[in-house]
């Protein structure tokens, strides 16, 4: 059982409607459910929505959004935005911090924090795109979700359906980042190979590796740094990942060196 069930989110309970929001007032928020995801832990998670559709998501509702009354005629949507809490980046006494370092930008330039998608935000709030593929509601409500991009355990505050005649629009401008990033090489040495061989799940496993890797989840200021041999571990799924980039490659090459169960 995860620890969201019906917990509501620190925020000082709101003023009566009554009276004038003052400013710095705040509210609360309860999780409608928490997200089980291919991610156990952030570092590895694809910064956008989308970019890893071979990463399994399921998010269950909690007691009394669990109500199948809740979602009916929610199949008839393909996507849904999804609102939750950036719960590891949840610190105590936090300070306010207006300027932060989009990995976009190579980590060495400074924007506004309302121009960037950074979790480090004031209320801990992210926004999410995702594919619904199933809506079951037998003893309770589960959706089962694609291209997702959340941590395992994230809490989820809303559910929203997506609505691409008012929402699409292809003539925006992206600031920053007006294109997708470039994508690079992802290849397999001989026991990675060996380990997916062993596995039921073995096609869709290697999928996901190969969509996270190609984001290249390493730090932005070592993206152009050769690797020097160094080996670098993302834990997908219930497994731990090992790559390093390969010196002599161009263009850059991630190389999958091993895949080991996580421990119990």
């Amino acid at each position: 059982m995860h620890h969201f069930e019906d917990t509501p989110l620190p925020f000082p309970p709101a003023p009566s409607a009554s009276s004038p929001r003052a400013p710095g007032t705040a509210y609360s928020l309860t999780p409608l459910g928490v997200m089980h995801s291919d991610y156990p832990d952030k570092f590895g998670v694809p910064r956008q929505p989308g970019l890893a559709l071979a990463a399994r998501a399921t998010l269950v509702l909690d007691p009394p959004f669990n109500d199948p009354l809740a979602v009916r005629g929610l199949s008839a949507f393909s996507h849904l935005w999804i609102t939750f809490v950036f719960h590891q980046a949840l610190q105590a006494n936090d300070r306010f911090t207006p300027l932060v370092r989009p990995p976009r930008l190579g980590g060495n330039q400074k924007v506004g924090i309302f121009a960037s998608r950074s979790p480090n935000r004031p209320n801990r709030l992210g926004l999410s795109l995702v594919t619904l593929e199933k809506v079951e509601t037998r003893g309770g409500v589960r959706l089962t979700l694609g291209g997702c991009d959340l941590v395992d355990q994230t809490p989820v505050v809303d559910i929203k359906p997506y609505i691409p005649w008012v929402e699409a629009r292809p003539d925006a401008q992206a600031g920053f980042a007006p294109a997708p990033p470039p994508e690079v090489e992802v290849v397999f040495y001989p026991p990675a190979c060996a380990a997916l061989d062993q596995r039921c799940d073995g096609a869709s496993l290697k999928a996901l590796i190969e969509q996270v890797l190609r984001q290249d989840p390493r730090p932005a200021y070592q993206h152009t740094r050769r690797g020097g041999g160094r080996v670098h571990g993302v834990r997908l799924r219930d497994v731990d990942v090992t790559f390093q980039a390969l010196d002599d490659a161009s263009p850059t090459t991630l190389a999958v060196v091993g895949i080991e169960p996580l421990p119990e």
